[in-house]
């Protein structure tokens, strides 16, 4: 019973930890997707695969990390200045480490590229997400 209870308590730590990764993702994945004015099933699909691909990911449920993400592209479409606005805070808090800055921009490029090409309305909102971040998209490119 206690090993029970330590381990719920080490998950729970744990998703605790890495909460503002996962959100900080999931707007990031939501701004690049949502940044034609839709939203694709390729899109939607290498979402999917980021979910499953990120350590830190995969302790959250799959369905809490969706429902960020249809959250974020719900109050970009209601409100796109307010929703951009509050989908960059999360991914501005990252800037401190390096290690996830990086990983939000390969994300990023991630979603803009599954479809073969990124656009430019995708490259535009690569390189908001790497100014939030201190990056340059050049660096990735």
């Amino acid at each position: 019973m206690l090993d029970g209870l330590r381990q719920s308590l080490a998950e729970r730590y744990e998703r605790h930890k890495h909460r503002p990764f996962l959100e900080a993702c999931m707007a990031t994945c939501a701004l690049v997707a949502i940044a034609d004015g839709e939203v694709s099933l390729s899109e939607r699909g290498r979402l999917d695969q980021i979910i499953d691909a990120i350590d830190r990911l995969s302790i959250f449920d799959v369905h809490e990390a969706i429902d960020l993400f249809n959250e974020t592209i719900e109050a970009i479409k209601a409100d796109p200045a307010q929703g951009r606005e509050d989908a960059l805070k999360p991914i501005a808090d990252c800037r401190s480490d390096a290690g996830d800055a990086v990983l939000l921009v390969k994300v990023a490029l991630a979603v803009g590229q599954v479809d073969g090409v990124l656009l430019p309305s995708e490259r535009a909102q690569c390189e908001i997400i790497c100014e939030a971040l201190g990056l340059t998209l050049s660096d990735f490119e």
